[in-house]
């Protein structure tokens, strides 16, 4: 088993490191759409899940190294459906393989990029190129999306069936709405030959107009421009009408709103194909933590009311929210330095998303761990690929975890090349200490190598 074989999808690209060959020794292991919760030795040989084995006597791989799990969880890495790794075009901000760096050191074993380049990943040739670069340079698996429109303008679609075949896992004008209801019909129908997901930034920009953050009693006291819920509910009410009336399958990204949350779930008792995602910053975050007007909190769709944010934490325990996705989106320091009405939208998230939600709604007991780690692995469930499992006889695609480890976001730098983070200072628990994907090890954090390793 070697290269694309031991991917999620045949689609993933990613560079072609050695199989792992570990035990790790009394650690939790936790698996909940698999049914595992168990103390045990977990062996990964050859890049596969060997055992989980009694502790104490899992036998290590020959010429495998034992890491110590005492105290730590290993649960199946995470996927990211919604990333952007700038490239091409903004590698100063990010690339393919800086930004799968971050990925593997926040525990995700696959991510996503969006078409929203320059130039736009609209040909066949251009999403070809890609899909080579990070068979050579990608440190966990890559899939790219293929832009919906051509240019993303909005008023042509693309040879959707030429993507499709050069290896596009999903399409999608993330960063803009596919604004005319005639073209997305045509995508729908489409959609009938290639059977990928229709990944959609929901956004009616005449309704958005200038605005920089949400909509409210926060905006008005800055004196802020706005941008209402409704610019969000609006264009997820077209598309999920549409989708109803081509029998299609569509995904809306990033939800931010109470009302977005009511229209999927009148499309769910529907029957209509459905599925949505939410960040990490919209369900920690609400408009009052943008009232210092820091750039790295400003975001689209923007950090909405506390009473959104308090409907996206009940839709993710229901059920109703799929699965969670960073929208991961590096800037560069003197973009994000322009005053905030000026500045570019977008957070990073790769490298806290996993620690952040943890500490704000698994330890206050809002959420159980089960279900972060649930939520943050279905976006692979969301986009067709096989998901990650500790089962014995999957490919290893794992990270350990150190709940009880607290760090603050920043102090030793990101593996990212971007540092606006909107949890940047912030105190968390749980780091991730080990990462594996396509069964080759992809991060590996120093405090691994300085804890007494038992025999």
């Amino acid at each position: 088993m070697s290269g694309r074989s031991r991917t999620l999808h045949p689609a993933l690209a990613t560079s072609e490191g050695a199989p792992a060959n570990l035990r790790i020794a009394g650690v939790r292991a936790l698996d909940p759409v698999a049914g595992i919760d168990q103390v045990c030795d977990l062996v990964v040989r050859d890049g596969v899940v060997a055992s989980l084995a009694e502790p104490g006597s899992g036998a290590a791989p020959d010429s495998g190294e034992v890491v110590d799990g005492n105290g730590r969880v290993a649960v199946p890495a995470f996927v990211d459906p919604h990333v952007h790794l700038r490239t091409p075009g903004r590698e100063d901000e990010e690339d393919i393989e800086s930004g799968t760096r971050a990925a593997a050191a926040g525990g995700f074993c696959c991510v996503v990029a969006m078409a929203n380049t320059d130039p736009v990943v609209d040909s066949p040739e251009l999403l070809s190129a890609l899909r080579r670069r990070a068979d050579r340079e990608a440190r966990v698996q890559v899939g790219f999306a293929a832009a919906v429109t051509v240019g993303q303008r909005g008023d042509q679609l693309t040879d959707t069936t030429l993507l499709a075949d050069a290896g596009a896992v999903c399409f999608s004008d993330d960063g803009l709405p596919v604004r005319s209801p005639r073209v997305m019909r045509q995508a729908l129908q489409c959609q009938r030959l290639h059977g990928l997901p229709l990944v959609l930034h929901e956004e009616d920009p005449d309704l958005s107009g200038e605005g920089a953050m949400h909509e409210g009693t926060v905006s008005v006291r800055l004196g802020v421009a706005g941008i209402p819920w409704a610019s969000e509910a609006v264009m997820a009410a077209r598309d999920v009408l549409l989708a109803e009336l081509e029998d299609g399958r569509i995904h809306l990204q990033h939800v931010s709103s109470a009302r977005t949350l009511a229209i999927v779930e009148w499309a769910r008792a529907r029957g209509i194909a459905v599925t949505c995602e939410v960040t990490p910053h919209h369900l920690l975050l609400c408009d009052e933590d943008v009232a210092g007007l820091d750039t790295a909190r400003k975001m689209n769709p923007p950090l909405r009311s506390a009473g959104d944010r308090a409907a996206l934490r009940e839709a993710l325990r229901s059920g109703l929210i799929d699965c969670i996705a960073t929208d991961h989106a590096p800037h560069a320091q003197e973009e994000k330095e322009a005053p905030f009405e000026e500045a570019p939208m977008g957070t990073t998230g790769l490298e806290t998303a996993f620690a952040a939600l943890y500490t704000d709604l698994v330890v206050p007991g809002e959420l159980s761990l089960a279900t972060l780690v649930e939520k943050l692995t279905a976006g692979a469930s969301v986009l067709g690929f096989e998901r990650p499992s500790l089962k014995p006889g999957s490919v290893a695609n794992l990270c350990l975890v150190d709940l009880e480890n607290e760090w603050t976001v920043g102090e030793n730098g990101f593996e990212s090349r971007s540092a606006n983070n909107a949890f940047l200072g912030r105190r968390l628990r749980g780091k991730v200490l080990l990462t594996t994907s396509a069964g080759a090890v992809a991060w590996r954090d120093r405090s691994i190598l300085m804890r007494e390793v038992p025999a």
